[in-house]
């Protein structure tokens, strides 16, 4: 590409959410004149997911900045391999290397880490106890807007979260991260670790793993700071 601003954004949403959380990023963006498109992952499988967020890729006229929060930074380590893809924003997100996937991510956690309230698996299927949503996933959101997440959420099959990945974007990608520090979903420490394996340009907001959510702002702010960054990635 020449030296222009990447000006594709594509959004790719976590586990146990939609993709309406992207709403305020959306807005912050396309106010700015980026072309934003949201992925809506069925989170049946990490393969099924990559195959969605690909097909977006395809239909674009340019070259783009894929945005993952949470599992979404699964599906972009995976869908960022794409040609179209400039770089790759992790946003309290998982950000596996080769072989991984959030089962082996979450395996061993750090003494003392909060553990996720989550429900065992019905059908194949993981929910997060809806008690406990508020303070686990979304303690900087208001309560009302807390709950109504807490009562929208999506299904996340276990399948997804088996999902090794084959070859990671990040090793041959710019990436950038957003260290949510008040997360109790993805530990703060595990986030900087992940981070600093891929080799990411690092910065943190104090907020919860609703980041995308309550801090649109830090979040649109990083994704403008990749778009300028990434403009020779390819």
């Amino acid at each position: 590409m020449t030296s222009e601003l990447v000006r594709n954004v594509v959004l790719v949403h976590g586990g146990f959410v939609d993709a309406s959380g992207w709403r305020e990023v959306h807005r912050l963006l396309t106010d700015d004149g980026f072309r934003v498109s949201v992925v809506r992952n069925p989170t049946l499988s990490l393969a099924g997911d990559v195959a969605v967020t690909e097909r977006v890729l395809d239909a674009l006229d340019g070259p783009a900045i894929l945005v993952g929060h949470s599992y979404g930074g699964v599906v972009i380590t995976e869908a960022g391999n794409h040609d179209r893809v400039a770089g790759l924003v992790y946003i309290a997100a998982f950000a596996p290397d080769k072989g991984e996937s959030v089962n082996t991510l979450i395996a061993d956690p750090e003494p003392g880490a909060p553990v996720p309230p989550v429900l065992p698996p019905v059908d194949g299927f993981l929910f997060l106890d809806r008690a406990e949503f508020h303070a686990s996933f979304a303690a900087d959101l208001p309560v009302a807007e807390a709950e109504f997440t807490a009562d929208a959420q999506v299904p996340w099959g276990l399948d997804a979260l088996g999902g090794a990945i084959g070859e990671p974007a990040w090793r041959h990608k710019p990436s950038w991260y957003l260290v949510a520090t008040d997360d109790r979903m993805i530990p703060p420490p595990a986030q900087r670790a992940m981070a600093r394996r891929a080799g990411c340009t690092v910065t943190g907001t104090d907020a919860s793993h609703s980041v995308y959510v309550s801090r649109p702002d830090a979040v649109a702010d990083l994704i403008r700071q990749a778009t300028a960054d990434a403009m020779d990635a390819v």
